[in-house]
Formats: C-alpha cells, structure tokens, sequence
C-alpha cells in the first residue's frame, strides 16, 4: 500500500495556494498518494467542521499516514490525533507556522475551548517536525519550542520565510518535502 499524504490548509486558504501544488506534485513523483483537502468555511472556520471533514477524507488512520498542516491545519491535524482510538497511530506531521492559541483572532477560538491533550496525541505519533519562520508576522517562534517540549518535535527555523504563503512569494517549500522524505523513510 503506497503511503499517504494528507496537506491541511490553514485560515482562508484553499489547496491551490502557495506551495501545496507544489508539495503535492514533488510527493507524487516519489510515489506517495497525496490528498490536499479543500476544508470547509474557511473564512469562519469551526474546529467540528474541520474534524468531521478530515476523518471523513482519511478514512483508516496507519503507520503510513502523515500529515503536513500550514498554521490552522496544525491545530487541526493535533485535534485530529486526540480522537483517533488507542491502537490507531500514524507514520507523523510536519507542522508549518503551528501554534496553540487562538493567536487573539474570534474566529480561531473553537480550536482552543479546551485544553491539548499532549499524551494523547503523542500515543497516536511520535514523530513530528516543526517548522517556523524567524520573521513571522503572525506566529511567534516560542511554539516552536513548546512543540519542542510537548511533542518531542524536531524544530527547524526558516530565515526571512514569513508565515510561509503566497502573499509572501512562498510557492515552494523544500524544508516541508525534506521533511516529509525524512519521518517517512
């Protein structure tokens, strides 16, 4: 069975943006299926939606599973972790720009009601790599250090790479492929 794929957006964005295509079509030319799922009201995002959406696009959750989340698929990808039933793991996450507040924004404050259940999400993967920019706007590089310290994530930081979109230029993003190559060997 080829290895899976899952690119979770974040806040407002949509598959085709930024490096997702890209990221997509690098992993396909390595053999791996790769889903980049359009999550539903973007602009108003709600935590439930988003969950009930991406279990319904993973199905079966394995060891051959991975994810990559952009900044609100983050949280969403973690929230995703702490459902999934006690024998189901999967392969790991790369976290890109991932933070765990609501940042002050309304309309992230359904991914944070309640606490992050570190342990649980750690008996469902125990491979993460988190990436951060050193100049990003909206992202501050101490959850960096708190996946760090939470999840056991590799931290890499990125020069000068802002939040890591298309409104900054971002259309490729060889650290994330790297990153997926290496928790997937």
């Amino acid at each position: 069975m080829k290895k899976r794929i899952f690119i979770i957006h974040g806040w407002e964005g949509y598959p085709e943006e930024g490096w997702r295509h890209w990221l997509k079509n690098e992993l396909e030319k390595r053999g791996f299926n790769v889903f980049i799922p359009a999550m539903p009201d973007t602009k108003f995002p709600k935590m439930n939606a988003w969950l009930t959406y991406l279990t319904k696009i993973v199905e079966i959750p394995d060891k051959d599973c991975y994810f990559v989340g952009h900044s609100l698929g983050c949280i969403t990808i973690l929230r995703y972790l702490e459902t999934l039933k006690e024998s189901q793991k999967i392969g790991g996450a790369v976290l890109v720009a991932g933070f765990t507040s609501d940042l002050g924004y309304e309309e992230l404050e359904s991914f944070f009601t309640k606490s992050i259940e570190w342990k649980k999400i750690q008996s469902h993967c125990n491979n993460f790599i988190a990436i951060h920019s050193d100049n990003d706007p909206y992202v501050s590089l101490h959850y960096g250090d708190f996946f760090k310290e939470r999840l056991n994530a590799e931290v890499v930081v990125q020069h000068n790479m802002k939040h890591f979109t298309d409104d900054y230029g971002i259309r490729e993003l060889p650290i994330v492929l790297n990153s997926i190559l290496k928790i997937s060997k």
